[in-house]
C-alpha cells in the first residue's frame, strides 16, 4: 500500500536525499544544496512516498515565503527566480508521481518547480521551461577543427578576429586561485547591478561556500583572462563525473568581446581534457546557439497560476 509523508527535519532529509537521488550530476550532490541552505534557511518539506516500507518518491521542497509557495530544495532564489539545475523528482513509475503530485494538490500546496531535467517526469505532460546548453567534445573526436567545421566560414573568422585582436593585446589565461571568485563576483555587480544573482548576500554567501567545497575537494576550475595584464574575465568552473561545468562568470567592461574569446578558451579546454561534456547551463544568451552548443530543455512543474506559468497538474488519472 503506497503511503505518502512529509518529512522536515533536516537531518532526516539529508537521509533521505542521499538514499534516492543518485549522484550523477554536481547538482545531485547534498553538499552543494547545502551550501545555499545554510543561507535561506528554508522551512523544508520532502514528500516522500513509500511502499511497504520501501521509498518509492521523492520531492525535495523547500517553503519559499517571498513567492508563496513551495519550490525546489533549497529554495535559493533571486528575484523569484532558482538558480540550480538538473533537479529531480524520484519516483519508481509514472502512478507514484501522479499519486505525489495529486496529493500535493490535494492537501492545497502551491508549487513551482523549475529546472528539472528530462527523467523526472516519467512522460508526464510538464512544460519546458529553460533551455541548457552543452558542448560535446566526443561529437567532435575532442578536435577543434571538427567543431569549427559547424560554423560557416563568416562566423569562425568573426569570432578568431576577436581573438587574435586580444592576443594583439596581449591575452593570456592563466589557472586562478579561489580568492578570485572575489573579483568575479565584483565584475558581475558592476556589470549587471542588482539583475546580479550576487546582489542578493544571501546567495552570495551560498556561493562562496560553494567555492569553498569545490575548492576543499580539488574540482574547483578557476580561469581569469588577462589583457595587457588586466584582468578582463573571471570564470568559476567544476569538474566532477569528468563533466566540466561552468557556474558563473565576470567580465571587464574595458573589453568587450572577451566573454566570446574566454568561452572558446573553455571549449578548446574540454577537447584537449577529453572532457564528456562541458555545461554552460541555461540562460538567453545569443552566443550559444551562435557557437553551435546542444540544447537540453529543463522542465517546469507547477500548479500555480502566474502568467507564463502554466498550471500542470493535478493529472487527469487514465
Amino acid at each position: 500500500m503506497l503511503i505518502i509523508r512529509t518529512e522536515s527535519d533536516l537531518e532526516a532529509c539529508r537521509k533521505l536525499w542521499q538514499q534516492c537521488i543518485p549522484s550523477e550530476k554536481i547538482t545531485d550532490l547534498w553538499d552543494v544544496r547545502e551550501c545555499f541552505h545554510r543561507f535561506y534557511r528554508r522551512e523544508l518539506m520532502f514528500v516522500v512516498a513509500e511502499d511497504g516500507g520501501e521509498v518509492v518518491g521523492l520531492i525535495p521542497l523547500a517553503w519559499i515565503s517571498e513567492n508563496g509557495c513551495y519550490g525546489y530544495f533549497p529554495g535559493e532564489v533571486w528575484k523569484g527566480t532558482t538558480w540550480l539545475e538538473q533537479n529531480r523528482i524520484i519516483a519508481r513509475d509514472k502512478d507514484v508521481l501522479r499519486r505525489m503530485l495529486d496529493w500535493l494538490h490535494e492537501k492545497k500546496y502551491s508549487c513551482h518547480l523549475r529546472y528539472l531535467n528530462d527523467h523526472t517526469t516519467l512522460e508526464l505532460p510538464a512544460a519546458v521551461d529553460e533551455i541548457g546548453y552543452l558542448f560535446l567534445p566526443p561529437k567532435y573526436n575532442f578536435q577543434m577543427q571538427t567543431y569549427h567545421n559547424e560554423f560557416s566560414r563568416k562566423s569562425i573568422r568573426a569570432i578568431e578576429k576577436i581573438i587574435a585582436d586580444f592576443k594583439d593585446l596581449g591575452l593570456q589565461y592563466c589557472d586562478g586561485n579561489p580568492d578570485d571568485v572575489e573579483l568575479m563576483i565584483e565584475m558581475n555587480l558592476n556589470r549587471f547591478g542588482e539583475s546580479s544573482y550576487f546582489s542578493d548576500e544571501r546567495f552570495a554567501g551560498g556561493f562562496r561556500a560553494l567555492r569553498d567545497f569545490f575548492h576543499a575537494r580539488g574540482w574547483l576550475r578557476m580561469t581569469v583572462a588577462l589583457v595587457d595584464n588586466k584582468p578582463a574575465a573571471v570564470d568559476m568552473g567544476i569538474v566532477y563525473n569528468n563533466a566540466y561545468t561552468l557556474l558563473a562568470g565576470g567580465t571587464n567592461g574595458e573589453f568587450p568581446g572577451i566573454a566570446k574569446a574566454i568561452n572558446m578558451y573553455h571549449i578548446r579546454k574540454a577537447c584537449e581534457e577529453k572532457y564528456s561534456e562541458a555545461d554552460f547551463l541555461c540562460g538567453d544568451f545569443f552566443w550559444k546557439p551562435m557557437f553551435h552548443l546542444t540544447p537540453r530543455p529543463l522542465y517546469l512543474l507547477s500548479n500555480e497560476e502566474k502568467g507564463t506559468a502554466p498550471f500542470i497538474f493535478p493529472f487527469q488519472k487514465k
